[in-house]
């Protein structure tokens, strides 16, 4: 390993993936996603890189462990009871793998993230 293999985020010119939730887990608007996923491990399990999402809300169900870092916008997570937290600009936090629930953009949303697919999957209880 060397300098050069370091994945310098702002030096990236990784190639935007753009998306939407798969029609069944869309409850409002049109969510389109964009994803530049800058790293992943050579086993498959880590990865890094910047998410951006536009207006809409949509159901989740985490494999992966995520850290994210909002670097812009606003966003609601709720769990699957309900429980809601506001996510904003410089919100740095962890979704744990078998959390369920909705994402719901409120102003187009830019996150860091850093995740991690354990191999044996994690079901929310």
């Amino acid at each position: 390993m060397n300098i050069n293999q370091i994945i310098d985020f702002s030096q990236a010119a990784t190639q935007a993936e753009r998306y939407r939730p798969a029609a069944e887990k869309v409850l409002a608007g049109d969510p389109e996603q964009t994803v530049f996923h800058h790293y992943s491990s050579p086993c498959g399990q880590f990865g890094a890189g910047v998410w951006e999402g536009e207006k809409g809300h949509w159901t989740v169900n985490y494999t992966e462990h995520e850290y994210c870092e909002i670097v812009q916008g606003v966003s609601v997570l709720r769990d699957h009871e309900g429980n809601a937290k506001t996510l904003r600009a410089g919100d740095r936090f962890v979704i744990p793998a078998g959390f369920r629930g909705t994402w719901e953009v409120l102003e187009t949303c830019r996150k860091i993230y850093v995740m991690f697919e354990p191999k044996v999957q994690v079901t929310a209880e």
